[in-house]
């Protein structure tokens, strides 16, 4: 394991600091996601813009960016679920994740981050259901 951290590691701290000063002065956050899937490219905007459009039709999470990747947050500002692109990381696909304040418990063991590739209308619709568990009152 390295002691130093890689030029995307430090791209994404470097962009988790910004968010958060930009957090403070009521930065449009929405538009700062957007630029973010904008500046993708290939399948990795493709993906990002497919999610994003299911967050805002099928939810009432908030968009801004986290560690410089789209994500979206419930009321309290706290983040339910990202996009990865393949590309940041260099990495054959890219992640959709959902950390702890996503409502998605089963039992003692289940996933919280998704490798995707393409999203057809099936995985489409179970990313939907997904997201509508992951906003519903525990």
């Amino acid at each position: 394991m390295s002691a130093t951290f890689s030029k995307e590691e430090k791209a994404a701290m470097k962009a988790a600091v910004a968010e958060e000063k930009a957090s403070k002065k009521s930065a449009d956050l929405e538009a700062a996601c957007l630029a973010a899937i904008g500046e993708m490219t290939g399948s990795d905007k493709e993906l990002a813009e497919t999610l994003h459009g299911l967050v805002k039709e099928h939810t009432s999470l908030g968009a801004k960016t986290w560690y410089g990747m789209p994500a979206y947050t419930n009321a309290e500002g706290k983040v339910v679920v990202f996009f990865q692109s393949a590309a940041k990381f260099k990495v054959r696909y890219a992640t959709i994740g959902f950390q702890e304040d996503a409502n998605l418990d089963e039992g003692n063991f289940w996933p919280s981050s998704y490798a995707v590739t393409k999203l057809t209308a099936e995985d489409q619709q179970r990313l939907v259901e997904l997201l509508k568990k992951a906003v519903s009152e525990a």
